[in-house]
């Protein structure tokens, strides 16, 4: 389980660290591209859902608790890519295949 650690006052968010480490590159792509988007996502101990606007005004890290970086899915990397770039913004999808076509 890794944390999300978002903007200076340390707001933390524990997301496991196979769907941290794919978030990691969808927000690295964004950022650098100067793409700000909104971050849906559920909270783990069922108070609901919080919602981040997600800037390179807005300081953030990555902490993974694991000792091995996960292999990442290309397939999931564009799906997550997609869904930042939609006027909803980004939610985490479930992980598809990594063999199954990409779709636009």
């Amino acid at each position: 389980m890794g944390k999300l650690v978002y903007n200076t006052l340390g707001h933390a968010f524990d997301i496991e660290d196979r769907t941290l480490s794919h978030l990691r590159v969808v927000f690295m792509n964004k950022l650098r591209r100067s793409e700000p988007f909104m971050f849906h996502f559920p909270m783990g101990d069922g108070s609901g859902t919080r919602s981040l606007w997600i800037s390179p005004s807005i300081p953030l890290v990555f902490h993974f608790y694991g000792s091995r970086p996960p292999q990442l899915n290309r397939r999931w990397v564009e799906d997550l890519m997609n869904e930042a770039s939609a006027p909803q913004g980004l939610s985490v999808t479930p992980e598809p295949d990594a063999d199954s076509a990409i779709t636009a």
